[in-house]
């Protein structure tokens, strides 16, 4: 596929994951991700709380529960309980992932991140570097 084409592509599941990232119940930020592999959309997901807890991120302080999980772990869990695989897929984020999520992105065989904003820590994007995976940053998602 040609850079422009892929360009295109990229910009507008990135579109679709800032979409899926609006579904968050989270106050403090929304992220959306899509799993896409053969230009076939595998998986999404956005950050929240685990199944049958609270629809509520933060605590009283506003601060993130620690039980939250990320919108990439979401979208990665839901492709272990397919019959599908993220080997070879690219992962669309609003935002770059964190350690955490880095060492899941790299461990389920995602070759390609691309993103819109960076987290504050970048940390797990020099993670994901480091073990060859392609990075792009696309902070303009109009045509």
């Amino acid at each position: 596929m040609s850079q422009k084409k892929q360009l295109k592509y990229d910009k507008a599941y990135l579109r679709i994951a800032q979409e899926w990232g609006k579904l968050s119940y989270c106050k403090r930020k929304q992220v959306g991700a899509l799993i896409v592999k053969d230009r076939m959309i595998i998986s999404d997901g956005y950050n929240g709380t685990p199944t049958g807890f609270e629809n509520f991120c933060e605590d009283e302080e506003g601060y993130t529960k620690w039980y939250v999980l990320h919108a990439e772990a979401n979208a990665i869990l839901k492709v272990a309980s397919s019959t599908q695989s993220c080997k070879g897929a690219t992962l669309y984020i609003t935002m770059s992932p964190c350690k955490e999520c880095s060492k899941l992105i790299h461990q389920a065989g995602i070759v390609r991140v691309v993103y819109k904003e960076g987290y504050k820590d970048d940390s797990g994007l020099k993670f994901l570097e480091r073990a060859g995976i392609e990075i792009n940053k696309i902070e303009q998602l109009e045509e």
